[in-house]
C-alpha cells in the first residue's frame, strides 16, 4: 500500500496558495503598512486555501463548459442572453462579492476595512485569485477601470446614476463592465474605428460593429465612438458608457452576434456586436476620448499583468510540488542538476514579474495621491509589464508542463489550461508590437525615461550594496538608459523596440529585486535574483563556455527560505559579472 501510494503521480490539490509561496508573505510585508498587513492576512489565507480547492474545481469546470449564446427563448421571441456555467457563475461569487475585488479601490466597507483599499491589497489578492481562474479576471478588472475611468471623467449625475451598482456585492445588484473598442478594420489602429455617433433628439446613439468584446452582456461597457463630422484618427473619437438595459428595463439596441470559439479563456464570454442606434451617454470631453478611454486600458495592463505574473506563481508551485515529491531514476527530481536549472530559470522571471507588479502597485497608490513622479513611473512601468510579463507567462506556463511531463498535456490537470489562457496575455488590450512601441512613446512624449533613471538610481543607492555589486548595477542601468534613449529618439532604429524594452524591463526588476532585498534584514534571497537577473538576461554569455552554478546554492534558493549573503554570493561571479559588464574593478564604463 506505501509502495502504490509512493508511485503515485504528485497532486498539489488541497494545498494552499498561499502558505506554499513563502515569498509572498515577505513581500506584502515590503509593500504593505503593517496594520493592514494584519488585518487582511485572514483574506489571504482564505483566498490561498479556496485557490488550493475549491476554485480549482469550479475552474476546471467552467472551462470544460463555455458560455453558450441563446438569442430567442422557446416561443420565438427576442430574448437574447448568455448561459454561463454554475461553477463560472460561483467563481463570480468569490470574485464581486465575497471578496469585492471589483469595489475594494473605490469604497470603503470591503472585507470590514473602513476605507477603499490600497492598489497593493487587490492586485495581491488577484495574484492568488488567477492561480485558479484567469478567465474570470478580465471582466474582473473591466468591472474595476470603467469604475476608475468613469468617476475620473464622467459628469456627476452619470457617476452618481451608475456607482452603486458597480461597486455592490448584492449579487442582485451588482453591475459588471466591459470595454467594447476592437473593430475588424481598425483592429491595433484605434484612429481607423469607424463606429458613428449620432445626437438624435437630444440624444446619443451608437451606431456600428465592434469585432471582439469580452464579457458582452455586461451592463456597463465603455465604447470609443466618432460623432457626426468628427475629425479623423485618435482625435476625433469620443468615449461613451454603453448600458446593457434602457431606464424602463427594455434591452439596449445592440445585438450579440455571436461568441468566439477561443484557444484559452473558455470559461468566460467574448463575441461580436452590432449596434443599431444603442443609447449612450458621453464620459468627459467630446474628442478627447481616446486619451480617457487609455486611462481605462492603462489599468486593464497593469492588471493584465498581475494575472500573468501570478499565474507564472501557479506554475512555480507546481512545477515545485512536483519537483519535490517525484521520484526517478532513484533521486528526487529536485535534486537532479538540470531540473534545478529549469526551476531556476522558471524563478527568475515569475519573481522578476512578482516584483515589477507589487511596486507598480505602488506606483499607482502614489500617482492617485497626487505625486508626479509616481504617475511618470507609472506610465512607462505599466506598459513594460505588460510588454515582457505577459510573454514571460507563456513561457513559464510551458516548463510548468513539461516538469509534470504526459499528465501536464492532459486536460483533466490544469497545465494546459494555463498555457492556454497565458498566450492570451500578451494579446489583450495591445499585442507585444503595440505595447513595446507603447514603452517609447511615453519616453518621447512624456519625458518618462529621466524620471525612472532618476528612480532606479536611488533605489541603488538604498539597497546598501557593496562597491562592486553597486558599480555593476549603476553601469548596467547605464547602458540600458543609454540604449532606450537612442531608440526613442531614432525612428530607424523601431526595429530594437522590443529588445530594448525587455533590456529596461530586466534592469528594472533587477533593481526593484535588490531594494526589496534590502527592506528583508538578513535575507538576501532576492539580491540573489537580481544578479541572476543580470547573468541568464543582461550580461553577454559565451554559448561554448561552460558555466555550471554552484549546486548547493541554487538548491537552497528552491528551497524559497530566507538566504544568507554567503550563498547567495556563491550563486554568481561578482568579478565575472564586472568583467561582462564592461567595467574594471574600481573603474567605470
Amino acid at each position: 500500500m506505501t509502495e502504490n501510494i509512493h508511485r503515485n503521480i504528485p497532486d498539489n490539490r488541497g494545498n494552499s496558495a498561499y502558505t506554499c509561496d513563502p515569498e509572498l508573505a515577505r513581500m506584502l510585508g515590503i509593500y504593505m503598512e503593517p496594520s493592514l498587513r494584519e488585518y487582511m492576512t485572514p483574506a489571504f489565507e482564505e483566498m490561498g486555501t479556496l485557490v488550493g480547492d475549491e476554485l480549482e474545481t469550479l475552474a476546471l469546470e467552467a472551462d470544460k463548459n463555455p458560455p453558450v449564446l441563446h438569442l430567442r427563448n422557446r416561443n420565438g421571441a427576442d430574448a437574447p442572453r448568455i448561459e454561463k456555467h454554475p461553477s463560472y457563475r460561483r467563481l463570480e461569487h468569490f470574485a464581486y462579492s465575497h471578496f469585492g475585488l471589483a469595489a475594494m479601490s473605490h469604497r470603503g466597507g470591503v472585507l470590514g476595512w473602513p476605507d477603499p483599499l490600497p492598489p497593493i491589497a487587490k492586485y495581491a489578492l488577484t495574484y492568488l485569485f488567477v492561480q485558479a481562474e484567469f478567465g474570470l479576471c478580465c471582466p474582473l478588472s473591466m468591472t474595476d477601470a470603467l469604475t476608475r475611468t468613469l468617476r475620473k471623467f464622467g459628469d456627476p449625475e452619470l457617476v452618481a446614476r451608475y456607482i452603486d451598482n458597480l461597486t455592490s456585492q448584492d449579487e442582485a445588484k451588482h453591475y459588471q463592465g466591459a470595454m467594447f473598442m476592437t473593430e475588424q478594420d481598425a483592429g491595433s489602429d484605434v484612429g481607423a474605428i469607424t463606429t458613428e455617433a449620432h445626437c438624435e433628439d437630444g440624444t446619443w446613439r451608437l451606431y456600428g460593429d465592434k469585432w471582439f468584446c469580452s464579457n458582452p452582456d455586461a451592463e456597463l461597457a465603455m465604447v470609443l465612438a466618432r460623432p457626426t463630422g468628427g475629425d479623423g484618427g485618435t482625435r476625433g473619437l469620443t468615449l461613451f458608457l454603453l448600458p446593457r438595459h434602457l431606464e424602463d428595463g427594455s434591452l439596449n439596441q445592440y445585438r450579440i452576434l455571436r461568441l468566439k470559439d477561443k484557444m484559452g479563456t473558455r470559461s468566460m464570454a467574448s463575441g461580436e456586436i452590432v449596434m443599431e442606434g444603442a443609447v449612450a451617454y458621453v464620459v468627459g470631453e467630446q474628442g478627447s476620448g481616446f486619451k480617457q478611454m487609455t486611462d481605462m486600458i492603462n489599468m486593464s495592463r497593469l492588471s493584465n499583468g498581475v494575472r500573468s505574473a501570478g499565474m507564472m506563481r501557479r506554475s512555480v508551485n507546481e512545477a515545485l510540488f512536483f519537483a519535490r515529491n517525484r521520484v526517478a531514476f532513484g533521486r528526487q527530481l529536485i535534486d537532479l542538476p538540470l531540473m534545478q536549472r529549469q526551476l531556476l530559470k522558471m524563478l527568475i522571471s515569475a519573481e522578476q514579474g512578482r516584483s515589477m507588479v507589487f511596486h507598480t502597485a505602488e506606483c499607482l497608490r502614489r500617482a492617485d495621491g497626487g505625486d508626479d513622479e509616481a504617475a511618470k513611473l507609472l506610465r512607462i512601468l505599466t506598459p513594460l509589464i505588460k510588454f515582457r510579463t505577459t510573454r514571460d507567462a507563456r513561457k513559464v506556463a510551458g516548463d510548468g508542463m513539461e516538469v509534470r511531463g504526459g499528465c501536464g498535456y492532459i486536460e483533466e490537470w490544469s497545465d494546459a489550461r494555463v498555457l492556454r489562457d497565458a498566450h492570451l496575455g500578451s494579446i489583450w488590450e495591445g499585442t507585444s508590437n503595440i505595447v513595446a512601441l507603447d514603452v517609447f512613446r511615453a519616453i518621447r512624449r512624456e519625458q518618462t525615461l529621466p524620471a525612472l533613471s532618476h528612480y532606479l538610481g536611488r533605489l541603488l543607492g538604498e539597497a546598501g550594496l557593496d562597491e562592486s555589486e553597486l558599480t555593476t548595477f549603476t553601469a548596467l542601468l547605464t547602458k540600458a538608459v543609454a540604449a532606450a534613449e537612442r531608440v526613442a529618439g531614432s525612428p530607424e532604429d523601431e526595429a530594437e523596440v522590443r529588445r530594448i524594452a525587455s533590456a529596461l524591463y530586466h534592469m528594472t526588476s533587477a533593481v526593484f529585486l535588490v531594494w526589496e532585498s534590502a527592506q528583508l534584514s538578513g535575507d538576501f534571497r532576492r539580491l540573489a535574483l537580481a544578479k541572476l537577473v543580470l547573468q541568464y538576461k543582461l550580461l553577454p554569455q559565451d554559448p561554448l563556455e561552460v558555466l555550471a552554478p554552484d549546486a548547493q546554492a541554487v538548491a537552497e534558493l528552491l528551497t524559497e527560505k530566507p538566504l544568507d549573503r554567503d550563498v547567495a554570493a556563491r550563486l554568481v561571479d561578482a568579478q565575472a559579472m564586472l568583467s561582462a559588464a564592461g567595467v574594471a574593478a574600481g573603474g567605470s564604463l
